[in-house]
């Protein structure tokens, strides 16, 4: 696996390193030791899958706070999404910034987000499955979360939402919570 950190202090894009013949490819997809090396919490306590029937569908934003926060790291392994994570950590010098990158079934990357992150993602095509791995069990009073159109996180989503849940349209924007 290769490690590419991003802006964003915690969230690293992990790609393949596939060993291929006639047949195919073979690659790990994760490793406790090799994120261990690279200064990675493991993300292996559980793991979860979600599908999205439609094209724009929104997902987030979502993170679990104090003893509870969790890693995640996730891969698209149908259609294509855009993650994003956002810096929650108010003593960040990154604080509110977000970084937005590509999984697809296609591209086969990864990406990872540091306990104490938070995360939204959009689909990019229809029938989209996502597979990510977490390092801590959900804790429903620990869960914090942010309004994904908030216009002071400046997340621009490539689609119209066409799918979002009550509950992610009705977290608190930003300036209501700087009050």
């Amino acid at each position: 696996m290769r490690f590419t950190p991003t802006d964003i202090d915690g969230v690293v894009i992990v790609d393949l390193e596939p060993r291929g013949d006639d047949r195919g490819f073979f690659a790990r997809f994760f490793c406790e030791q090799e994120f261990a090396d690279a200064g990675l919490v493991a993300p292996t306590l559980q793991g979860n899958v979600s599908y999205s029937a439609a094209a724009g569908t929104v997902r987030g934003i979502h993170w679990q706070s104090g003893d509870d926060a969790e890693a995640k790291f996730t891969r698209c392994i149908a259609g294509s999404m855009l993650d994003v994570a956002v810096d929650v950590r108010p003593d960040s010098p990154t604080y509110l910034k977000h970084v937005a990158v590509e999984l697809s079934a296609e591209n086969r990357r990864a990406l990872y987000i540091a306990p104490g992150l938070a995360r939204a993602y959009q689909t990019l095509e229809a029938d989209t499955e996502v597979l990510y791995l977490v390092s801590a069990a959900y804790a429903p009073d620990a869960e914090r979360g942010l309004q994904p159109t908030d216009p002071a996180l400046g997340i621009e989503w490539p689609l119209p939402i066409s799918e979002i849940s009550d509950k992610d349209q009705s977290w608190d924007l930003i300036s209501s919570q700087e009050d």
